[in-house]
């Protein structure tokens, strides 16, 4: 297959209730999973791009594979297992201001990925490999995967980008910390959190930034949730304020700022143009419902930007 974007991780199925879990409780399935978020946000803007990772011989796996090939998404390169479950992951709305997120994923399929189910020749005739901080938390056969994806991308000058998303009911951010700087040198891209900077650098913002740079990394986005997002390159700073939106779900914004950013390098969008795109994105994630159900085509980019709130386009 030749794609322009791989990316390696773990795809669940979620369930999501209208309020707090319990007998009763309402649950709607959907997909899930930073690396298939970014997947389809990038599909839905016309680039082509693959998934690659396990799913287990279940109903769930089936509809992981069946939705991801709905939305565009080149699923060629994953594995179906047949001694281990889809992951889940349970949504729980407990409040209008506050969702919980619980996991049953412990010795998934999607744990199980190795460097062996590795699309090698995909990866090094696309132009980018997506990784995050959440496989290789997963489990110690998925961190070597992780490492062996980006070193085989490095090895072909296939630019590589690690969203750090942490996760901490997975792992510490020591742990973390030792993982994902082992990565840095093959890196292309680093995306992370306020919160999740000190993971990959020491020091402030800037000096964090500054030891990035100066270790190779050509770009460090900052998101900075409801205050924006910053991108730092060798040419300085850039800053975006936040998209002014009714937040519904922000869950998966995150990924949709990555897919907005990626889709920007793809295109060749000047740094300012891709962070512009990214944070657009970002928005249309946080006022919609669902981790990626309502990101736009490329058609609806600018719909977010032409409309007062609550007006409708016609």
């Amino acid at each position: 297959m030749t794609v322009e974007v791989v990316t390696l991780g773990e795809s669940l199925a979620s369930f999501r209730s209208t309020g707090p879990l319990g007998f009763g409780a309402a649950l709607t399935p959907h997909l899930a999973g930073a690396e298939s978020n970014v997947a389809i946000g990038l599909a839905r803007l016309g680039h082509a791009v693959a998934w690659a990772g396990r799913v287990g011989a279940d109903p769930f796996g089936q509809a992981v594979l069946r939705t991801l090939r709905a939305e565009g998404v080149d699923v060629s390169a994953a594995v179906v297992d047949e001694s281990a479950p889809t992951g889940l992951m349970f949504l729980e709305q407990r409040t209008a201001d506050l969702s919980r997120v619980h996991y049953v994923r412990a010795g998934s399929a999607g744990s199980r990925v190795s460097a062996d189910d590795l699309p090698v020749e995909a990866i090094r005739a696309a132009s980018l490999l997506h990784v995050t901080g959440i496989t290789p938390a997963l489990s110690t056969v998925a961190a070597d995967a992780v490492t062996a994806a980006v070193a085989v991308a490095h090895e072909a000058g296939v630019r590589v980008s690690l969203d750090v998303n942490h996760r901490a009911r997975l792992w510490g951010r020591d742990d973390a910390a030792r993982m994902l700087r082992g990565l840095l040198p093959h890196v292309w891209m680093v995306v992370a959190g306020e919160d999740e900077l000190a993971i990959v650098a020491d020091g402030p913002e800037d000096e964090a930034v500054d030891a990035l740079l100066a270790a190779g990394v050509r770009q460090v986005a900052i998101k900075r949730g409801a205050d924006g997002a910053s991108l730092h390159t060798h040419d300085g700073r850039r800053d975006r304020a936040a998209v002014a939106v009714s937040a519904v779900d922000t869950v998966g914004a995150g990924d949709a700022f990555c897919a907005g950013l990626l889709s920007g390098v793809l295109d060749d969008l000047a740094p300012d143009e891709a962070l512009d795109r990214a944070v657009h994105l970002g928005a249309w994630a946080a006022s919609t419902t669902g981790d990626w159900a309502g990101l736009p085509t490329r058609s609806e980019l600018d719909d977010l930007l032409a409309v007062r709130p609550g007006e409708t386009l016609r």
